[in-house]
């Protein structure tokens, strides 16, 4: 492979969607799932850190893929928030291996940012967008609109952008920078649609004598985990906040006109959101539910996303973070016991008939390590912010056993369970996540001050 990149040229795509797409995106997803377990096959023979990474490399950016994918059952359908869960540090030249993987990234980053783009000026921001045959791809939302689709746009093509102000010496980190700058100027104005549109959906929510926005405050709307179906979940509205902002850092959309709509300041809606969440002195999961023990009411997904809601420079904010934490450190049934393994919740949310089948335990009795990278990212956060030592030992803990769990379960986990095991249900005979393990990487670099794997090439 060359040491350059040429990115290909636009090809038609057409994108659908309604209740014909939503069928045939539904038998679709139903085969891959069918087809990932009766067909999925094991391998297990390594063992060692860097043999597994080199593997998970050379499968989550291999030059035969159209998109970025995690290795999951539902891998071959698109999600758009991931680039702001769980692929911001594609492109941190402490994880490139050498200069063929930085083109194998920056190439597969540029197809599958522009697939999204090309998507949004189709009006079709959706949750998941399904392939269904060359150049025909299928929006749905399998539960609820989505809060974070833009957001993950946004944050691929921040990471695109910012590839040149990493010091490397790989050649494919500018020219992905440019061609990421190509991309904003193409879709700017699509882009700015779309975030309009997101603002101007927000409802009223009164309580207290106060009127505050939300993005959900008549029904759910999807965001990580978001098959709990709930209403008013924090995180949800944590994401349109951080989409408002980085659609304004980009030059999207001015601030200003945000502002006539949202009838606020930035600064200000971000004080409402953690008012509203907080009153209790911890950020609140989601104000639809009963009441109950604090420790009942919080979730592991409150942490959002690298560089998004949570900036802890002031601090209140830095006490609302640390009492949440407290809340999910203190607390055993938050805890696979005897590790640093975190579950997304102390009490099963809600499920529907297909997480019975499926994924009984999907969205809360269950660790998803790339969360826990994301809560050990955060709580080095606040100790940055406070200048402080508070939480860099959990952090610590949090990925070295990440890193344990990887090698004993042979490639780093979409989900482990709640026993510690690899998380396996009819439906999932347990997913290798090879591409989020860049991230792990770069946070492990950030707590522990030297990086767990080195290469020699481009740096």
């Amino acid at each position: 492979m060359n040491s350059d990149i040429s990115f290909p040229s636009q090809r038609e795509n057409r994108f659908y969607q309604g209740m014909a797409a939503t069928f045939v995106a539904n038998a679709l997803q139903a085969v891959n799932f069918l087809g990932d377990r009766f067909l999925r096959q094991s391998h297990h023979a390594l063992s060692d850190i860097e043999d597994l990474y080199r593997h998970s490399m050379d499968s989550a950016f291999s030059v035969t893929e159209a998109f970025l994918v995690t290795g999951a059952p539902h891998a071959s359908a698109y999600y758009p928030r991931d680039f702001a869960w769980f692929y911001p540090d594609v492109l941190d030249p402490e994880t490139i291996m050498d200069a063929q993987d930085a083109v194998r990234r920056a190439r597969l980053l540029e197809k599958s940012v522009r697939l999204l783009l090309e998507a949004v000026r189709a009006d079709v921001v959706t949750t998941t967008i399904v392939p269904a045959g060359r150049g025909r791809y299928l929006g749905v939302n399998y539960f609820s609109r989505p809060s974070d689709t833009l957001l993950g746009i946004l944050a691929g093509l921040k990471q695109m952008i910012g590839a040149d102000e990493r010091a490397s010496s790989y050649l494919a980190m500018s020219q992905c920078a440019h061609a990421g700058r190509l991309l904003l100027a193409e879709y700017g104005v699509d882009l700015k649609r779309a975030i309009l549109q997101l603002a101007s959906e927000l409802e009223p929510f009164d309580t207290d004598g106060t009127r505050y926005l939300l993005c959900d405050a008549g029904g759910p709307r999807s965001a990580a985990t978001d098959t709990r179906a709930e209403r008013r979940r924090f995180v949800t509205n944590a994401c349109v906040y951080t989409t408002f902002v980085w659609g304004v850092q980009l030059g999207i959309v001015d601030e200003n006109e945000l502002k006539r709509l949202l009838g606020r300041d930035f600064a200000q809606y971000k004080r409402d959101l953690l008012r509203l969440f907080g009153k209790d002195g911890y950020i609140r999961h989601s104000l639809d539910g009963p009441a109950g023990a604090p420790v009942s009411l919080v979730a592991l997904d409150f942490v959002s996303v690298h560089r998004g809601f949570w900036n802890m420079n002031d601090a209140s904010e830095r006490a609302l973070f640390a009492a949440t934490t407290d809340l999910i450190i203190a607390e055993p049934r938050f805890r696979i016991p005897s590790t640093f393994h975190f579950l997304v919740s102390a009490d099963n949310p809600r499920n529907k008939m297909i997480h019975k089948i499926a994924a009984p335990a999907y969205q809360g009795r269950s660790s998803w390590p790339t969360f826990n990278v994301e809560f050990a990212d955060r709580m080095l956060d606040f100790d940055e912010a406070s200048g402080s030592d508070t939480y860099r030992a959990c952090a610590q803990g949090i990925l070295k056993d990440i890193r344990t769990a990887t090698e004993v379960h042979g490639g780093y986990q979409e989900l482990i369970s709640e026993q510690g095991l690899k998380y396996r249900t009819w439906a999932y005979k347990g997913a290798v996540a090879h591409s989020w393990f860049p991230r792990f990487l770069s946070v492990w670099r950030r707590a522990y001050g030297t990086p767990l794997l080195q290469w020699d090439d481009g740096r």
